[in-house]
């Protein structure tokens, strides 16, 4: 069924309650009244019909079936029988011949009645503009501004309730940057001033959604549009980690830092509190070298400067997170939150050592190294020494290794000629083999 774009023009005033009204000699019967009226057809409204038109003894001469939209004005009893009409509403106008003046090509006899049965579809001035019903949750810090990168799920829908599109059947988001012309202008302004978590229901007029051309065969031309948005959430592309501290022991004198290795439960959410991730559903804690690229970008960053038993809550932006793309379990765009609590940390090394000296190292080590003063020194007689050196506070291992890890990985390092001994021609420390290696990248340049 095609449908029929009018604009009324008539002088009009309003019909209360149901009664049939006879309108300048034009009865009215309003046979489907909507239980919920939110809109009525007013003087310069511009509005979307079906119709079937007969004479009085049924045998049609006009009708929106098998014709083509086409805009117009209406003849006058028409015109006066539309007046306070709702949207979705069903009526049978009876026409006197006085107030059925035909126009060019109309097959109508002179001195006729016609009887209109018309189905009002949709309306809308061109004076319009976003109307918006809002839900807002009780905790808003933020509102959605031009710039901003939002996920949202819609329900779209035209005003008699037919539904056109959703979100909610392709179970995904739709995102997009709010002001930026990627969407129709109606919808950019709509999501303006939004909070996390809000509802709003929009309503659209056809100048500031597809027109009067429509979009292919979903939107019909001058149509209105009703979106039911639900806001999941939005970031903007600079916006940095932000971490809240929801307890912090009153002593802490040491926090961790990067080459860390921390030991920490979370529960990984989206915004609207969809949990993602625990580590309770675990048997050990979560743990992680800070710094190694071992977790996101923006949780790494989040962990940083925290004390053991401290608790926070550290919210993560995409671009800091798991990106557009997004991964297992993860949505696109998503920007997540981390309910942290750091059970424990080893203080690290940097990268590349095993064994960092918290003291100035002895003057001579290898004379330190060789406990018995035979000249070398084997695996047993330097592990002896490494451990030592930690039990008395003077260094510190790589955390996340066993001692006998460490122990065997140093030793086959400085044993360079293999035989299981060190000997004081073998032994450097990693700085001097740094340095040495940096002379000769230099003289190769």
């Amino acid at each position: 069924m095609f449908c029929v774009a009018f604009l009324l023009l008539t002088t009009w005033s309003s019909v209360e309650c149901n009664p049939s009204p006879v309108l300048g000699d034009a009865v009215v019967d309003r046979y489907f009244i909507p239980k919920v009226c939110t809109r009525e057809a007013k003087t310069e409204t511009t509005f979307v019909i079906t119709y079937n038109a007969t004479f009085v003894d049924g045998k049609t001469f006009d009708s929106s079936q098998g014709g083509s939209a086409r805009e117009g004005r209406l003849i006058a009893g028409v015109d006066k029988g539309l007046q306070g009409m709702c949207v979705n509403e069903r009526r049978t106008i009876t026409i006197p011949p006085h107030l059925a003046t035909a126009q060019p090509g109309d097959v109508v006899p002179p001195d006729t009645t016609l009887v209109f049965d018309i189905h009002l579809l949709d309306l809308w001035n061109k004076a319009d503009m976003v109307l918006t019903k809002t839900v807002v949750p009780e905790s808003c810090s933020r509102r959605s501004v031009v710039g901003d990168y939002i996920r949202y799920h819609y329900n779209g829908s035209f005003l008699n309730g037919v539904t056109f599109d959703t979100s909610y059947q392709r179970n995904s988001t739709y995102n997009t940057y709010i002001g930026m012309g990627y969407i129709i202008s109606g919808m950019d302004q709509a999501l303006q001033g939004v909070c996390i978590g809000e509802r709003r229901r929009v309503t659209i007029p056809p100048h500031l959604a597809y027109g009067e051309q429509g979009a292919g065969d979903v939107i019909p031309p001058s149509a209105v549009l009703v979106f039911d948005i639900h806001v999941i959430d939005f970031h903007n592309p600079n916006d940095t980690v932000n971490i809240q501290i929801l307890y912090r022991p009153e002593v802490c004198n040491d926090t961790t830092a990067v080459n860390d290795l921390v030991h920490y439960h979370y529960n990984c959410t989206l915004v609207d509190g969809t949990l993602l991730f625990s580590s309770h559903d675990y048997e050990n804690v979560q743990d992680a070298v800070l710094g190694s690229d071992k977790v996101i970008d923006g949780l790494d960053e989040g962990l940083r400067g925290m004390c053991v038993g401290e608790k926070r809550l550290i919210t993560v932006p995409p671009h800091l997170g798991h990106g557009e793309r997004g991964a297992t379990g993860v949505p696109s765009s998503a920007v997540l939150v981390f309910d942290i609590e750091m059970m424990s940390f080893e203080k690290g090394v940097p990268p590349g050592y095993l064994f960092v000296w918290l003291e100035e190292s002895p003057a001579n080590l290898f004379e330190a190294l060789d406990m018995n003063k035979n000249g070398e020194v084997p695996q047993e007689e330097f592990g002896e020494f490494i451990k030592l050196q930690v039990a008395e506070g003077k260094g510190r291992i790589k955390p996340g290794l066993t001692m006998e890890q460490i122990v065997t990985d140093m030793f086959q390092n400085q044993d360079r000629n293999k035989d299981g001994m060190i000997t004081a021609n073998e032994l450097k420390l990693k700085v001097e083999e740094d340095k040495e290696r940096e002379e000769a990248n230099h003289d190769e340049l």
